[in-house]
């Protein structure tokens, strides 16, 4: 990415690099690869101490990656209403401006906080670190980090999340696991969302958007959902969300995390990059 994108330089992390902040100046006084290095390190720092605050409270967090439109606010207050009262959800949003979302998910009569990224394409661990001194995370069974949408730079930082989740929306086309690798080698589940539009849409075939995947050697679930009309499909995606539960139950139980499968490709690029510009 580029400088202008903002992708590094976050509202979480700001504070680090600007005025007296503790990487505001390198060896050289210039040098953009250690500043942005360095960044990277202080976000994974502060994701290990997000994941011991979830561990802590026996929650599990997710992170939902897709592009802008592929329906993760829509699927979220589907899940919503199916586990009502069953478990406990609270909701994280990124966006880079407005309550838009964070307001439908607590008409849904859920917790919601919104995170405004500003310019930054992607939410950082320290932004959802803020986010947490918000939430009651003693009342939560699964809290659900709804990424800016985006399919390059969520996939490469550490939120502090357990999983991750990446849906692929029919209208995108099936090609796109081979053209944003990276992302879809980070997640831990693939959905196939707005499947209810594949009559209409009938240039995506979903085999062939699960062989780009597998052609990743992804052996991660892929699995369609949809959320209106006749061809409304939910189960295998609430199947998996209580088989996540039960083994967050038992790692705890055994001393035990999980961690995501964040992409160390994507953090090079951005350190690379950003030195180029």
């Amino acid at each position: 990415m580029c400088e202008t994108c903002g992708c590094n330089i976050t509202p979480g992390n700001e504070h680090l690099v600007r005025g007296d902040g503790k990487h505001s100046k390198t060896a050289d006084g210039r040098a953009t690869v250690e500043v942005l290095t360095s960044l990277l390190d202080e976000n994974d720092h502060q994701a290990l101490h997000n994941r011991e605050h979830f561990d802590r409270h026996n929650l599990l967090a997710l992170n939902l990656m897709s592009s802008p439109g592929a329906g993760k606010t829509s699927l979220l207050e589907a899940t919503i209403e199916a586990l009502q009262g069953e478990l406990r959800i609270a909701v994280i949003e990124g966006d880079l401006e407005t309550e838009n979302d964070a307001e439908r998910i607590r008409a849904k009569g859920v917790p919601a906080i919104q995170i405004a990224t500003g310019s930054a394409c992607h939410l950082d661990a320290h932004m959802v670190h803020d986010a947490l001194h918000q939430l009651d995370l003693a009342d939560i069974d699964i809290l659900f980090i709804e990424n800016v949408g985006n399919l390059v730079c969520p996939a490469s930082f550490d939120l502090g999340q357990h999983r991750n989740v990446t849906l692929l929306s029919v209208p995108e086309g099936d090609d796109k696991p081979a053209k944003y690798p990276v992302m879809f080698r980070a997640a831990d589940l693939v959905l196939l969302s707005k499947a209810d539009l594949l009559p209409v849409l009938d240039d995506f075939d979903p085999a062939r958007a699960e062989s780009y995947l597998r052609h990743l050697a992804s052996s991660v679930p892929f699995e369609r959902v949809a959320i209106r009309g006749e061809q409304k499909a939910l189960s295998p995606w609430l199947d998996w969300l209580r088989a996540e539960v039960a083994a967050q139950g038992r790692r705890r139980a055994a001393g035990k995390t999980a961690r995501p499968s964040v992409q160390p490709d994507g953090a090079r690029l951005h350190t690379h990059q950003h030195a180029s510009t």
